[in-house]
């Protein structure tokens, strides 16, 4: 059975690629090629984070249901950092557009989100993870 997290992340990341140049391209029309690339960065930044959440996430996985609970509140204080460093290293540079990156990022965050959702509905929670048997926690 393919864990819901690799699931997510095969259905999805063939539209990385598209949603960069389409990024570039458009705030390179509207603006120049600078914001073109901001904006690029920002979908590619989504999408290098929705891919590690769900690889982490299908990791912990397998390991049990307190490794889900770490790794799914402690990834995300970790991968914000990430983000949050990004932009602070981008913003060094003079051709680096705010504006732009967080019109990449934005839209296509609430996308992604759309499609996990659409991707995973039906599906109980419980139904997402299978954990390997052995001993149960609490008993000796």
């Amino acid at each position: 059975m393919v864990e819901p997290e690799r699931e997510l992340i095969r259905r999805t990341l063939p539209f990385a690629l598209p949603a960069v140049v389409v990024a570039f391209v458009a705030g390179s029309l509207l603006r120049d090629a600078q914001a073109g690339w901001s904006a690029a960065i920002g979908v590619a930044v989504v999408f290098a984070n929705f891919t590690a959440h769900g690889l982490s996430l299908a990791w912990a996985g397998a390991i049990s249901p307190t490794m889900v609970y770490a790794v799914a509140l402690g990834g995300f204080v970790v991968r914000l950092g990430v983000v949050v460093a990004i932009i602070v290293l981008l913003r060094q540079f003079a051709w680096f557009s705010m504006g732009a990156f967080l019109a990449g990022l934005v839209p296509t965050t609430i996308a992604l989100l759309a499609a996990e959702m659409k991707i995973l509905s039906g599906r109980m929670q419980v139904d997402l993870w299978t954990f390997p048997e052995g001993r149960r926690q609490g008993t000796r």
